[in-house]
């Protein structure tokens, strides 16, 4: 009867998140103020006012999940609760990774959103805008869409950056490639080839730019072993060593996030309850079409803390 605390990535971001939480705990507050003066500038005010253009920004957005999620959990500790003991695992879908990190202790919150600040911008700036893309693909068995990524690509890059699971992968690289490898997944027989309205080629290996910024920016911070294990996206193993911590983190950058793998992995590790700790509920849904026998809750109001705080009383 092991929880597993999931923290959302970017996607979930809304405006006016963590507002409820802010409000009803001061220690949640003092969360989004501790972001506030780590990037200095009011980015709650951002987080809870707009607007979402801006919110939208990838510099914006990761620091803001991050905080939010982070509230939460310092919203559940100022009632006592703690993550030893009750929590047998963390995980989080790409920059998710970061907030179940600092939930963790693996790094504090200002230097987890200074991180996301620079992960941010350096994604962003990996590949000139407009020559990147990625594209959803719906209803086609993994071997075939990596075929038609092989295919597409032809000496650029085209690949799976996501397994969300329920049928859903998500490819990445150079536009072009992109392009025909999703033409070629809707020949293949897949039921929907989506282009994503996304700001760069996430997860490819055109981000190796990105990897080598934050192989320097975690170099620079203080790393502890967290006090749960935290399963990685890059190889869906559970570690609390903070060197290999740091090395998944920088392989993440241009790896695939294997979020179906995460959630069976919970599933044959004896956990049964998954809680989705922050913004939205995207990872609730995944998980419900990866694993049934799992079951969901989320965590990113006032009502839900106790709830939860009810639930693992």
């Amino acid at each position: 009867m092991a929880v597993a605390f999931t923290f959302p990535g970017q996607g979930s971001q809304a405006v006016g998140m963590g507002k409820d939480l802010a409000d009803a705990f001061p220690e949640a507050r003092r969360i989004f103020q501790e972001v506030d003066d780590a990037l200095g500038e009011n980015l709650s005010k951002l987080i809870w006012e707009g607007p979402e253009e801006t919110l939208m920004l990838t510099a914006n957005a990761q620091p803001a999940l991050m905080a939010v999620s982070l509230a939460a959990i310092r919203a559940l500790e100022s009632r006592g609760f703690s993550l030893k003991g009750k929590v047998a695992y963390v995980a989080g879908h790409s920059l998710g990774e970061y907030s179940a990190l600092a939930a963790a202790g693996f790094v504090s919150v200002a230097d987890a959103a200074r991180l996301l600040r620079i992960r941010g911008n350096a994604m962003q700036a990996a590949v000139p805008a407009g020559e990147g893309a990625m594209a959803a693909i719906i209803g086609l068995e993994q071997a075939d869409v990596e075929a038609a990524c092989a295919e597409a690509a032809k000496g650029s890059v085209c690949q799976i950056a996501n397994d969300n699971g329920g049928g859903q992968l998500v490819i990445s690289g150079a536009r072009a490639a992109v392009e025909l490898a999703a033409k070629l997944c809707t020949e293949k027989g897949a039921k929907r080839a989506l282009m994503l309205q996304v700001s760069a080629p996430f997860h490819s290996a055109l981000m190796a730019p990105a990897a080598n910024v934050m192989r320097d920016a975690l170099a620079g911070v203080t790393k502890n072993a967290p006090v749960v294990p935290v399963l990685s996206n890059v190889t869906v193993s559970p570690t609390s060593d903070p060197d290999e911590i740091a090395r998944r983190l920088v392989e993440q950058i241009t790896g695939r996030v294997r979020w179906r793998e995460t959630v069976e992995w919970f599933g044959a590790n004896g956990v049964t309850t998954l809680y989705e700790i922050g913004a939205g509920k995207v990872l609730s849904g995944l998980a419900r079409r990866i694993n049934r026998d799992i079951a969901t809750a989320s965590v990113g109001s006032a009502a839900e803390v106790e709830a939860t705080l009810a639930a693992l009383a």
